[in-house]
């Protein structure tokens, strides 16, 4: 069981739209949690070793990144693209445009996670979250396949440790889903897995542990909760925070569950938008770097950010 009396707000910077919590073990001392603040167009690096965090300021907001696997900094989705960006010391840098969907003005892109294979999932939403003009979509190398579509606000996707289940949730209608993963990447038996009751909130960002247990966080719900493989509630973690975004194990052996949360629209709570940490007895399972494959043909680097 997690003791909630273990849980830190390790970070008070009030995020408007903290996202996208990324461990990366090669950054600092002992490893840095990179998030996004979505809405304050903010790129963050949180310290353990040193116990700070440091942002930096972007001209488009960004909603997710993944590692590369050769090293060469990150694939990240930009609110209007997806673009190959390197963190140098003075900052982020976006260095060519990446193969994007078609999206509709009104739409950005939302959560992403990496398979073992290197493919990388994310969707797509409506900014009002009205609009089931969202979609879920797999990266290859730099070809894209669109999977599945009218998502009011497509999010989460999270991958079983045996890498034969992908979880997808649309925010709004309260339902996570499964859907059997093929090894070539193809999706079917798309059905509901977990449905959110009116007083647990929403379901947001997610990830799964070493043992097959899903973690979510609850937007509008002031928790995380994780859930059996089968579906079935396991235990759930408070938070002093309601609008809890998204979470990701970090820490030297991936002990260390890290969660973000959104101050928009919680000027009460005092520790809206916060980073949270807790140690919850079970180990993530590292990121595996998104597969650049055919890359060499990148475009001409772009300016200084």
């Amino acid at each position: 069981m997690v003791d909630a009396g273990m849980l830190e707000c390790v970070w008070r910077g009030r995020a408007r739209l903290g996202e996208g919590p990324l461990w990366c073990p090669e950054r600092g001392a002992a490893g840095q949690l990179l998030f996004v603040d979505i809405l304050g167009a903010r790129l963050l690096a949180f310290d353990p070793a040193r116990g700070e965090t440091r942002d930096w300021p972007l001209e488009e907001a960004c909603c997710w990144l993944a590692p590369r696997d050769d090293g060469d900094g990150f694939i990240a989705a930009l609110r209007s693209r997806l673009v190959h960006l390197r963190l140098e010391p003075s900052g982020p840098r976006v260095v060519a445009d990446w193969p994007t969907p078609t999206e509709p003005a009104t739409n950005r892109f939302n959560d992403a996670k990496v398979d073992l294979q290197g493919r990388l999932w994310f969707g797509s939403m409506d900014d009002a979250a009205d609009a089931a003009s969202g979609a879920l979509y797999c990266l290859v190398g730099r070809e894209l396949r669109r999977l599945d579509g009218g998502y009011r606000v497509a999010n989460g996707p999270a991958i079983a440790p045996d890498s034969r289940t992908l979880y997808h949730s649309d925010t709004p209608r309260r339902v996570i889903h499964a859907f059997d993963l093929a090894p070539d990447g193809a999706l079917s038996n798309k059905r509901e897995h977990i449905r959110f009751g009116e007083t647990q909130g929403f379901p947001d960002g997610m990830t799964c542990d070493a043992e097959g247990g899903l973690w979510v966080a609850h937007w509008e719900g002031g928790r995380v909760s994780r859930f059996h493989p089968d579906g079935r509630l396991d235990e759930t973690l408070p938070l002093p925070a309601s609008r809890v975004t998204s979470c990701a194990f970090g820490g030297p052996h991936l002990e260390t569950l890290y969660i973000t949360t959104a101050a928009e629209g919680r000027d009460a709570e005092g520790l809206a938008g916060g980073l949270f940490r807790v140690v919850p007895g079970v180990r993530g399972m590292a990121t595996t770097p998104f597969g650049v494959k055919a890359s060499r043909d990148e475009a001409v680097e772009h300016g200084p950010y």
